[in-house]
């Protein structure tokens, strides 16, 4: 557990497409949590409508105690992003919290997303890290263990080990060393723009 975390609760809500690997993403990011000693741990998808390509969400929550709350995240610290052109929609930054972070898979700068509040963003190309890579199924690139990346480096919440545990455990073995290439790679491309005081 990362002793620079002052907050004892952590809610992540994440937004992508059908075929990303949101909701993946979402229950790496709680396996490693539990990794690390946080002892209250949920992740959960939120249903809609579930097709390839559509906006979906998820949830993950994490703290050192038990949570008793078992409702999608509504007033999230980190909002991941793993689809830019999901900006445009209604809710994805609803109730970003003071100080939190947006985290998106864009080409842009930060300051070039025009995402407006009192919360720090950061902005990783995952995209292209996970064409280049291959990581492409069915002609889809499959960008959620990538954003893991810029993930650990925005938010400092989970190292990168405790991530690769569970890549190694969940994956099958021919795809753990291009998913941890991918996401030591975009942890290394990481833009962060800090929220002003």
């Amino acid at each position: 557990m990362n002793p620079n975390t002052e907050k004892r609760l952590h809610e992540i809500r994440w937004h992508g497409r059908g075929g990303q690997g949101a909701i993946t993403a979402a229950k790496i990011v709680a396996q490693a949590a539990f990794r690390e000693g946080y002892r209250g741990i949920t992740a959960a998808p939120a249903f809609g409508a579930e097709r390839r390509g559509a906006p979906v969400s998820a949830s993950t929550r994490i703290s050192p105690d038990p949570i008793m709350v078992l409702s999608q995240v509504e007033n999230p610290d980190v909002v991941v992003v793993l689809d830019d052109t999901l900006l445009k929609h209604d809710g994805v930054l609803d109730g970003l919290a003071k100080g939190g972070w947006l985290i998106v898979n864009s080409r842009q700068e930060p300051e070039q997303l025009n995402c407006h509040g009192e919360f720090n963003v950061a902005t990783a190309d995952a995209t292209t890290i996970c064409r280049d890579l291959g990581l492409i199924v069915t002609g889809l690139i499959i960008v959620n263990t990538a954003i893991l990346g810029a993930f650990i480096r925005a938010t400092g919440l989970l190292n990168t080990e405790s991530i690769e545990q569970v890549i190694r455990e969940r994956f099958p073995k021919a795809d753990i060393d291009i998913n941890l290439a991918a996401i030591t790679k975009t942890y290394e491309i990481t833009k962060i723009k800090e929220a002003r005081n």
